[in-house]
């Protein structure tokens, strides 16, 4: 099946039902999680699941396109972050606080997202690479202030990161319930300002 970018434009009455499909997926994402019943979606979308599985073959492509909006949001997030010109402490925070937000806006969707981060045959790996990218460029602004120690990894600073989002999820803990779990992260790839 060809991506959302690259599909030939649908008539009216489809472009409707995928509209109206796409709402209830997050309505019942964020009420139930990433694994909510797909039949559930289409009822709320007052669509058959016949109209569902014809715009989305995979629960995994759903995914995908409910977080289409959500990866642009990420990636200027990561920049209002690193345009903000706070200090390394809050600029990781503020970042942190964002990622973990961004990637628990629906129940399940911090697991969902940590599984599919290497794995290249899943639909949403590319809004994956998108926070990969992200969090790559908040981390290389303060690496280039050398306010980072040395050997700091991105891909491993965001599986630790979304590991908390995944806690916070299953937890249901805000993004405030979250921070302190988020400063031990902080405060280990962080240089010590009073070191030589």
């Amino acid at each position: 099946m060809a991506s959302e970018e690259t599909a030939k434009p649908r008539r009216a009455d489809a472009q409707r039902n995928y509209d109206k499909l796409l709402a209830a997926a997050r309505e019942i994402f964020r009420e139930h999680g990433a694994q909510a019943s797909l039949d559930d979606i289409a009822k709320r979308a007052g669509v058959g699941p016949g109209t569902l599985y014809r715009h989305f073959p995979t629960r995994d492509d759903l995914i995908d396109a409910v977080m289409r909006e959500w990866s642009e949001d990420v990636d200027s997030d990561s920049d209002e972050v690193i345009a903000a010109g706070l200090d390394a402490q809050e600029t990781l925070r503020t970042w942190f606080g964002k990622f973990v937000e961004n990637i628990g806006v629906y129940r399940g969707a911090a697991a969902k997202v940590m599984s599919a981060m290497d794995d290249e045959s899943s639909p949403i790996y590319r809004k994956c690479q998108v926070l990969v990218g992200a969090n790559d460029k908040v981390l290389t602004h303060l690496a280039g202030r050398g306010e980072l120690r040395d050997g700091v990894d991105s891909r491993e600073v965001m599986r630790l990161v979304s590991g908390i989002a995944t806690v916070a999820d299953q937890s249901h803990l805000s993004v405030d319930e979250s921070t302190p779990m988020l400063d031990i992260v902080i405060q280990g790839i962080l240089r010590d300002p009073s070191a030589p």
